[in-house]
């Protein structure tokens, strides 16, 4: 992450009621400050910020004087991302944890390939990897590489909202940068090009906050491996419930949410059994943990990967439910976890 805006940059003392405090002194996004990322709003016709008419940047900002405007709705995940060195090895080691998944192509970027976990409310569980014969400068280049070299598992996510333009509008009057729409493609293995774009929030891409999407193809045809849902579904988890999403500091990640997405104060607790304190933000998917222990795994995934997601918890569950298998309590919900062991990464399961 870039310096002048990580987490590290609030002392860990701050208490919850003293937030608002702790969002005023931190740095603000700039441009210069993203790493491995496009010069923010260059002036071309199709720039996220000129393709809102000044009116609407206007009300815009109007909306955030006033607080009217809450940050929940802009979460409707799209799909989380898995990456690791070899997709036949994360296909099978999803497949044993009980959720089903399936080949979805190669990107168009001649890189990577992946395959898919489909849920019936549209997003999806993305198992990505590089190309058996991808060329390593191309490799070098991946904002996802050490992800995937590093069999790091959780790598990142994206929301969909309604409206990519306004969404990346309010969030540069947030003074969270956003960057070019990026175009992206793959073909599915029955010959069907599948097309969207992205754009890049904050100084990763996917890290801290998700990257947002748009389709430019039907959504259907990207999301499900047939182009539509399966009729008896690819497995009975119905959507992505939580993505957990490792901090340093949990109080300035904390205020860098709420200054991103305009939402109230988190939940907290602590879960010694995961190694972390949690922050849940009501209504949304973010939960943020931070390390309780310097010499934690968490610590150890934040030296070498960064802050970016640490695991996703699916849920709920259509139908009856029994599993075994290690169980906690977040925020008055049940998540029972598979064996991270064989798995490789960290996966959650939240019934209800």
């Amino acid at each position: 992450m870039a310096q002048g805006w990580e987490s590290k940059s609030v002392e860990s003392h701050i208490e919850p009621a003293d937030e608002r405090a702790a969002l005023a002194k931190l740095p603000k996004f700039t441009p210069d400050q993203a790493e491995d990322s496009p010069k923010y709003l260059p002036t071309k016709s199709r720039l996220l910020h000129d393709a809102l008419p000044t009116v609407v940047r206007a009300l815009l900002c109007i909306a955030i004087a006033g607080g009217s405007l809450m940050g929940a709705q802009q979460f409707h995940i799209d799909h989380v991302t898995v990456a690791g060195k070899n997709l036949e090895a994360l296909e099978k080691a999803l497949t044993q944890a009980g959720v089903r998944n399936q080949y979805g192509g190669q990107y168009s970027d001649h890189v990577t390939e992946m395959a898919m976990a489909s849920f019936p409310d549209g997003s999806y569980l993305e198992l990505i990897a590089i190309q058996p014969m991808a060329e390593p400068s191309k490799v070098a280049a991946h904002e996802w590489r050490k992800f995937m070299q590093g069999d790091a598992g959780p790598c990142a996510w994206a929301v969909r909202p309604p409206n990519l333009f306004a969404e990346a509008e309010r969030l540069t009057v947030s003074k969270i940068p956003v960057g070019v729409l990026r175009q992206n493609g793959r073909k599915r293995p029955d010959g069907v090009q599948v097309d969207w774009e992205t754009a890049q929030v904050g100084p990763t891409y996917g890290g801290f906050f998700p990257f947002l999407l748009r389709d430019v193809t039907p959504h259907d045809n990207r999301a499900f491996p047939s182009g539509r849902p399966p009729e008896h579904g690819f497995t009975g988890w119905t959507g992505i419930a939580r993505v957990v999403i490792a901090v340093r500091d949990l109080d300035a990640a904390i205020a860098l949410y709420r200054q991103a997405y305009w939402i109230d104060p988190p939940d907290r607790q602590v879960d010694a059994e995961f190694g972390a304190k949690l922050a849940w933000f009501q209504g949304t998917p973010v939960v943020l943990a931070a390390p309780l222990s310097p010499k934690s795994w968490l610590s150890d995934r934040l030296e070498k990967f960064g802050e970016a997601p640490c695991a996703f918890i699916l849920g709920p569950w259509k139908g009856s439910f029994t599993m075994a298998g290690a169980k906690s309590k977040w925020f008055g919900h049940s998540v029972f976890w598979a064996d991270a062991g064989q798995l490789g990464w960290h996966l959650g399961f939240q019934p209800r």
